[in-house]
């Protein structure tokens, strides 16, 4: 949860380095929200087949959809990619598998472009 809390103090910092921990974290804890933001919308009747979307987790999507930004930027950044490498899953299909492939990377070893490695040395 530390890494959750971690990526949205950075919530708009789109320079510098993120761990796969912080992202993955970031990921698993933004899904285990959003479902239970989901369900609370089906069970209140604040969802609408037509549109699918609820009020609830529509909302959450919306206010969370600049700190995942970022930290995505971040997490392609520790890989050595430019954050632009987001674009890739607009792509259908492929684009989405290609971005995964570039986020389950492991880091850069040592200073990169965009700053030191924030993997401890081990």
């Amino acid at each position: 949860m530390n890494w959750f809390f971690l990526a949205m103090q950075k919530y708009a910092v789109f320079e510098g380095r993120a761990r796969r921990s912080e992202y993955w974290y970031f990921v698993l804890f933004y899904l285990l929200i959003f479902v239970a933001l989901f369900l609370l919308d089906h069970g209140m009747g604040t969802y609408s087949p037509k549109t699918e979307l609820g009020l609830f987790s529509g909302i959450y999507s919306l206010l969370l959809l600049l700190p995942s930004l970022s930290v995505c930027a971040r997490r392609l950044h520790d890989t050595g990619k430019s954050g632009w490498w987001q674009l890739m899953a607009l792509i259908p299909f492929l684009g989405g598998i290609v971005l995964i492939a570039f986020l389950l990377r492991d880091s850069y070893p040592g200073t990169n472009k965009y700053g030191t490695n924030p993997k401890p040395a081990a």
